[in-house]
């Protein structure tokens, strides 16, 4: 196992147990995304709230997708921490402009770590990414037109924050645009 294999496999494990002792310990209403206390000066939930679940399988299909884009994608742990942290807050940040009260998961996260890295191998000359760029894309439009589907929203208990995926798609583009310049040249 490389260097790099243990250092992101130590990172998911740590967002791993992060999440699982809010769970576990049933500290989800003190790291929630709630308008009203961010409104109150409670920043923090902006990004605590990505990392708060509805129950054990929220959370479980979340550590999963995250564990899987890690796997696929192989990006630096120092690029997958900070997207991990700055998409969670773009997501938190624009969540702000809905009507959405109260928001967990960590899917909105994800949706944008998977289309900044899919864009990105894509920008990068992978030709195939560009078919998971499409998929990513297409699945939004299908969540903001069709919906989601109701077995989603009856595993988490929750309404499928549509608005939180989409957000995340958006803030993954945008970062794989702006810093492409940076890794144009890695291939």
């Amino acid at each position: 196992m490389s260097r790099h294999d243990v250092g992101l496999i130590f990172l998911l494990l740590a967002v791993s147990l992060l999440c699982t002792t809010l769970q576990s310990l049933n500290l989800t209403a003190l790291a929630e995304w709630r308008a009203d206390y961010i409104e109150q000066g409670q920043w923090m939930r902006i990004l605590s709230g990505n990392f708060a679940h509805t129950n054990f399988a929220h959370l479980t299909m979340n550590l999963a997708v995250l564990w899987v884009i890690a796997f696929v994608f192989r990006p630096s742990v120092r690029s997958y921490a900070a997207l991990l942290v700055i998409i969670s807050i773009g997501v938190g940040i624009g969540i702000l402009y809905t009507p959405i009260k109260s928001y967990v998961g960590l899917s909105g996260t994800l949706h944008g770590l998977f289309a900044y890295y899919a864009l990105r191998e894509a920008l990068q000359g992978r030709m195939s990414s560009w078919i998971l760029v499409a998929g990513v894309v297409t699945k939004i439009i299908w969540e903001l037109t069709v919906g989601s589907p109701i077995s989603t929203a009856e595993i988490i208990n929750a309404r499928v924050a549509v608005e939180a995926h989409f957000l995340g798609v958006i803030n993954g583009i945008l970062f794989a645009l702006v810093s492409y310049p940076l890794y144009k040249n890695d291939r």
